[in-house]
């Protein structure tokens, strides 16, 4: 019988490396709306209310590999509609290119790239009551974003830029691997991650306590595509947080029954997926929390 993840789970920060922060730190910062926390040895922590959410590692000599398992997008969650219209507007007056917009019932988002093309979505969620259908199954589409009405949270109010709100977090991770099924045995009955939808064959949604998804998987770049070279840009790690060492230790327990490889790290513990994802498991304060704290 499958054992979930402790419902309380969430992500903390994702770990990038960019090839320039001359052209990557202004992006972040004057764009996006995150805070620099802090600089240190070529990585810069960058966040939102005191916490980290994006962590970047500068490697000039970094290349794009194209066609491998790693990062399709990271998403980062913003705490109102009103937020989510404020970061359109920024976007829209930096003129930054943009992949596309959509409604996806269960939340509202905007795409686009980087300065190294790594994938962001910016996003806000509908009340969970709202995600099911009559007979309680989540509802999730792809369809187009009314952005007309999203400007229209700006009638009327102070719409001068001030960047991410405090509550502003990861929200969920969406990654490329090799196999779905392979990907899900790990995320769903190593990690404990339940299934909450499929896109046909190729994409999967998992969560923690109902959330309509924090690591979502593809193989759009490609069935049995390989990991990229070291020290390319792209994904390092990011961080799943557990609430307490009791819920990280059950999930350690699965991983080492599995047969996965556990590495101790500052932060946590690293492993990862078969597609050679990595992340770190953590429990308690996790860099999600304020650093004064």
């Amino acid at each position: 019988m499958k054992t979930s993840i402790d419902p309380h789970t969430t992500l903390g920060s994702v770990h990038l490396t960019v090839s320039d922060f001359k052209r990557a730190l202004p992006f972040y910062q004057d764009v996006l709306g995150l805070q620099l926390n802090r600089r240190e040895n070529g990585i810069a922590y960058l966040g939102a209310g005191g916490k980290d959410i994006v962590v970047l590692t500068e490697n000039p000599s970094a290349k794009r590999a194209r066609r491998t398992t790693g990062l399709y997008h990271f998403a980062i969650l913003v705490p109102s509609r009103l937020a989510l219209a404020q970061a359109l507007k920024r976007i829209a007056e930096r003129q930054v290119p943009v992949h596309g917009f959509a409604d996806h019932l269960v939340s509202e988002a905007i795409y686009l790239p980087d300065p190294d093309d790594n994938g962001i979505e910016i996003y806000r969620d509908r009340p969970r009551a709202e995600w099911y259908d009559a007979r309680g199954n989540l509802r999730m589409a792809t369809d187009p974003l009314d952005l007309d009405d999203l400007l229209r949270e700006l009638d009327g109010r102070d719409s001068s830029w001030q960047g991410f709100e405090p509550e502003t977090k990861l929200g969920h991770m969406h990654l490329h691997v090799a196999h779905i099924a392979a990907a899900e045995k790990f995320y769903i009955d190593v990690l404990g991650f339940d299934l909450m939808a499929r896109y046909g064959p190729s994409a999967s949604f998992t969560s923690a306590g109902g959330y309509h998804h924090h690591i979502a998987f593809n193989t759009w770049a490609g069935v049995g595509v390989p990991p990229p070279p070291p020290d390319s840009i792209g994904l390092r790690e990011f961080v799943i947080c557990l609430p307490n060492l009791i819920s990280l230790s059950q999930v350690v327990d699965r991983v080492r029954d599995a047969g996965i490889a556990i590495e101790k790290v500052d932060d946590g513990l690293r492993v990862r997926d078969p597609a050679q994802n990595a992340m770190i498991l953590t429990a308690g304060h996790s860099n999600q929390e304020k650093h004064d704290e």
